[in-house]
């Protein structure tokens, strides 16, 4: 049994038998005039911590990781800058994008962002994991059609080295700023060319009704199963292995 446990945005935690993952913490209060998140770090067990930052921004990193017992590495984007001596350097691996790392016995593959930071491929006790960071098919109201198709463009190449890859769980922005033409561009491409049992959607900045919008749309009727729903921050999930 896998454990998922939704805090907020793009946070979450993976707990497998002998270890925790934890994707983009942050300070709930630095984005408190856009979203009054309420979401919170679980009551850890007694079990290894791996921390992941796919950015630097303030809606997916905050220091506050570094004051949490029990962590073995923090895994970081390489765009991130720590102060010196927060944190001993044995423990930080900093990433780029479209590199390759062993760490202890997880295989962590990067990919490139067309935003900023990376997205992780991670391979971890028999799981496949794909977190998506801000690798999304941007297409902000306002913005043009020529603004939407670059970033289509980019979203399909930058997916591209996973393509024929297996998930169990996927995580993958569904954001609401994009408007009723664009939320569900990402997602729609990507439950539809990358084999995933479950995809969680995030970075949904508390709108959290376009979930079920997406999963009525007819084209998608035979993959909607796949989709997690998501409806407030504090979810926690049993997925069967």
């Amino acid at each position: 049994m896998v454990k998922v446990y939704y805090l907020m945005h793009s946070s979450f935690v993976v707990e497998l038998s002998d270890r925790y993952l934890l994707f983009d913490y942050f300070d709930k209060s630095s984005i408190e005039d856009s979203v009054p998140y309420r979401g919170s770090l679980p009551v850890f067990e007694a079990k290894p911590i791996y921390v992941f930052a796919s950015n630097g921004r303030k809606d997916h990193y905050d220091e506050a990781i570094f004051n949490l017992d029990n962590v073995k590495k923090f895994i970081l984007s390489k765009d991130i800058k720590i102060k010196k001596g927060v944190v001993e350097k044995e423990r930080i691996q900093f990433v780029k994008p479209l590199r390759k790392y062993d760490i202890d016995d997880m295989k962590i593959e990067t990919l490139r962002s067309n935003d900023v930071g990376v997205a992780f491929s991670i391979s971890v006790g028999g799981q496949n994991i794909y977190f998506a960071g801000t690798l999304n098919w941007w297409n902000a109201e306002g913005r043009g059609e020529l603004y939407g198709e670059q970033y289509g463009r980019e979203y399909r190449t930058y997916l591209r080295p996973i393509r024929n890859r297996k998930y169990d769980i996927a995580f993958v922005p569904m954001d609401a700023r994009m408007g009723e033409d664009g939320y569900f561009l990402g997602m729609d491409y990507f439950v539809k060319n990358i084999d995933s049992d479950v995809i969680f959607p995030m970075n949904m900045w508390g709108e959290y009704q376009w979930i079920q919008r997406f999963k009525t749309r007819p084209d998608i009727a035979n993959l909607k199963d796949r989709i997690i729903e998501i409806d407030r921050e504090n979810m926690i999930f049993e997925i069967e292995e």
